[in-house]
């Protein structure tokens, strides 16, 4: 399993080195973006939209937009002090509460964690203390160029981080539209809605749910692979070599070649124009 970053747990005067981990995999199908008319790959290049020109990634800078058109630009290396300050306490567990406490609403995203080098009776001290307190650990680490605040429990004998948003990151739902007020309801309409609830009732195993729509995409896409629908990239035409020499001699050429010069007309002479005009007189 591929580890995406390595650190230390650290509560109290315990400090467990460990390895991060993804752990979910977007299934997701994912599309690319053609070109109709010859299939291929479409790029998306960054271009200035008032230099009219593509911009290199060494040209670019970052910036704080604090209103509207006014930026501060912000240096990596500014940042980059900042993070290693911030870093230096790797991740801190400052609390520890009952994971029922916690909305889902606040989860974000999931990653094992592993022992690192010399990390593994510590890790299982703090895996079992867990285990047998029914607690979760409140942490704060910074990843990925934030501050993340995360819960540590435990998953199936492995200690998991899970992130979570803070306060001010997750919307008020008294801010969503039309949502109703309560409303009277008869008694019967309600047996009737919690007997449903009742008959639709068991043991949550997630291992009796699947994505039917990726499934369902998949066996579309086999379906034309196998029909022979596909589609490939036109090439892109490509000069021989010996397209190009005849090319640059020819232009050599006519680029060397004497330009013909024109000869004047030739001058009449005055005393036969003249003989001419008294004959036909």
């Amino acid at each position: 399993m591929h580890t995406i970053w390595k650190g230390s747990i650290s509560f109290g005067l315990v400090n467990i080195p460990v390895k991060l981990h993804a752990a979910t995999d977007d299934k997701g199908v994912k599309f690319r973006t053609l070109h109709e008319k010859c299939h291929s790959p479409i790029r998306y290049e960054k271009v200035c939209p008032v230099c009219e020109e593509e911009v290199k990634q060494d040209e670019m800078v970052k910036a704080y937009e604090y209103t509207k058109g006014k930026f501060i630009i912000v240096d990596d290396k500014e940042l980059e002090e900042l993070k290693n300050q911030a870093e230096e306490r790797a991740v801190e567990i400052v609390q520890f509460v009952k994971i029922e406490e916690i909305d889902p609403i606040y989860f974000d995203k999931s990653y094992y964690l592993s022992p690192n080098e010399g990390g593994t009776k510590a890790y299982s001290l703090l895996r079992e203390a867990l285990a047998e307190s029914g607690k979760v650990g409140i942490a704060k680490m910074v990843f990925r160029s934030k501050e993340q605040l995360a819960v540590l429990r435990v998953y199936e004998d492995t200690i998991v981080m899970e992130t979570i948003h803070y306060p001010d990151e997750v919307r008020n739902a008294k801010d969503v539209p039309n949502v109703p007020e309560k409303s009277e309801l008869s008694k019967k309409e309600l047996d009737t809605a919690i007997l449903l609830i009742d008959q639709l009732t068991a043991e949550f195993n997630p291992e009796e749910f699947h994505d039917e729509y990726r499934e369902a995409v998949l066996q579309f896409i086999e379906g034309k692979r196998t029909g022979e629908q596909v589609v490939t990239p036109k090439e892109k035409d490509k000069p021989t070599n010996v397209t190009d020499l005849m090319a640059a001699l020819q232009a050599s050429i006519d680029k060397t070649k004497p330009k013909t010069k024109v000869k004047p007309a030739a001058k009449k002479k005055a005393g036969t124009t003249k003989a001419k005009a008294k004959k036909n007189a």
